[in-house]
């Protein structure tokens, strides 16, 4: 799986194709979040979660992670266009699945538009690895695509899911087809849902859980 291709393209991509949908859903809980002082952003992209974070949270540290280092360069530069020093944040390089996590460390995890490039195998390996960097008292943030159980909201969700799999699998080689929720990995990795909000009709969520 690699985002390198479609990193310069990104940006314009998510404005035409969704707006500012994906943005308030990233946005939706970060600053009901009561503090952090060191932030794990997984999978992070072209940067705008990132930004959101160095402005909420001056003082934390932030480690930021993601397999393409053109969407890690789209960060940097995002950053600096925003007039935020980097100073407090580490750019990785690297595959979440084989990086090597360090324990008991990040208060704040957050995995925006992320959880659903994997199969179920690998999210449940790679959410119980993620768990054990998180220190006791932790919030974790997700917000990913979802689809409804019943109606024409499942109907079109389905429709618009399946499309986007088709075009990250051709473009990335995405290795999932379709999504798994990560709700009972996160709950047998200790953490628990605390607030959900859903949007576009069912398409959408943001979620904080907490442990």
């Amino acid at each position: 799986m690699s985002f390198d291709t479609l990193a310069p393209h990104y940006p314009w991509l998510e404005f035409v194709l969704a707006g500012e949908k994906l943005q308030r859903c990233r946005k939706a809980f970060l600053h009901h979040v009561p503090r952090a002082e060191h932030i794990l952003l997984l999978g992070e992209g072209h940067g705008r979660s990132l930004v959101e974070c160095r402005r909420r949270f001056e003082g934390a540290r932030i480690t930021c992670l993601d397999a393409s280092k053109h969407m890690l360069f789209q960060a940097q530069r995002l950053l600096a266009k925003s007039g935020l020093e980097s100073d407090r944040v580490e750019f990785i390089n690297a595959d979440a699945l084989g990086w090597g996590l360090p324990i008991k460390t990040y208060d704040l995890i957050i995995t925006q538009f992320f959880l659903d490039c994997f199969r179920p195998d690998q999210l449940e390996t790679l959410i119980a690895r993620i768990a054990t960097s998180a220190t006791q008292n932790s919030h974790w943030l997700v917000a990913d695509f979802q689809i409804p159980r019943t109606g024409w909201k499942r109907i079109r969700s389905r429709f618009i899911v399946c499309a986007m799999y088709l075009f990250f699998r051709m473009i990335t080689r995405l290795p999932a087809r379709v999504i798994t929720p990560p709700d009972l990995f996160l709950k047998h990795a200790g953490f628990k849902l605390s607030q959900r909000v859903e949007s576009e009709w069912g398409l959408l969520r943001s979620d904080w859980w907490e442990r």
